[in-house]
């Protein structure tokens, strides 16, 4: 799983080797940085350090991952449950999501380790439209997401998944979302840190109670506003 934290140590070869061909790329210019962009493509999406991000056409996005790889999804074999303590349990295919009413929303993504990338367009459908559709019964309190790399988690509760700025994205920058990003579908929770944002995302279950995610286990703040954290708690929609 790509989270916005660390995940396995990178060789010095290959992390000399990575800045260095950044630092030509930046030396002679947009063509050749053009074509180190192509070469580093592959490379981005299996990078667990964050050093990728460092190079040329990374858009300021540092690429870390908790599990040694993630298998891809296309949009003929994506699927996005939506269970647990709800009336009408449901499987939405990428298409299905698609032709739901869409939500795009322009913020900052702020990860916790510090680095922000301004003014990121997300495309997608609100949280709270799958959890109305699908009848959450008395007695739930909370919402947990599973990922279909097999490892990570996260978790919001009900109130703050019903706000109109937590997303299940499809697209990002007006584009569809990358594997590399969390595609084909991905949460944005748009006022918290960016690792409540689950990648690839494969499940949500309406609970009885917050369960803690994959980082909050490990001591992150489970609620995770960003500034209240920073007073940027803030649920309007550009």
């Amino acid at each position: 799983m790509v989270s916005e934290r660390q995940g396995r140590p990178v060789g010095r070869r290959l992390v000399l080797g990575m800045l260095g061909l950044g630092a030509v790329g930046v030396a002679v210019g947009a063509p050749l940085q053009d074509s180190l962009n192509g070469v580093f493509a592959g490379v981005r999406e299996k990078d667990p350090t964050g050093i990728t991000g460092l190079l040329p056409g990374s858009g300021d996005f540092r690429f870390y991952s908790v599990a040694p790889s993630v298998p891809q999804r296309t949009a003929a074999d994506y699927r996005l449950t939506v269970d647990g303590l709800v009336a009408r349990p449901t499987a939405y295919t990428l298409a299905d999501l698609q032709g739901l009413p869409r939500t795009r929303m322009v913020k900052d993504v702020q990860c916790v380790t510090g680095w922000r990338v301004p003014r990121t367009p997300f495309t997608g459908v609100r949280l709270s439209h799958l959890l109305d559709a699908a009848g959450v019964k008395p007695g739930a309190k909370a919402v947990r997401f599973t990922c279909f790399d097999g490892v990570y988690t996260e978790s919001l509760t009900l109130d703050q998944a019903r706000r109109p700025d937590m997303l299940v994205a499809y697209a990002m920058d007006d584009r569809p979302v990358t594997h590399a990003h969390g595609g084909p579908v991905r949460l944005y929770a748009a006022p918290m840190y960016f690792y409540k944002s689950a990648k690839w995302l494969s499940g949500i279950t309406v609970t009885d109670r917050v369960q803690p995610g994959y980082w909050e286990e490990r001591g992150y703040d489970v609620d995770a506003w960003v500034g209240r954290s920073n007073g940027r708690d803030d649920a309007s929609i550009d």
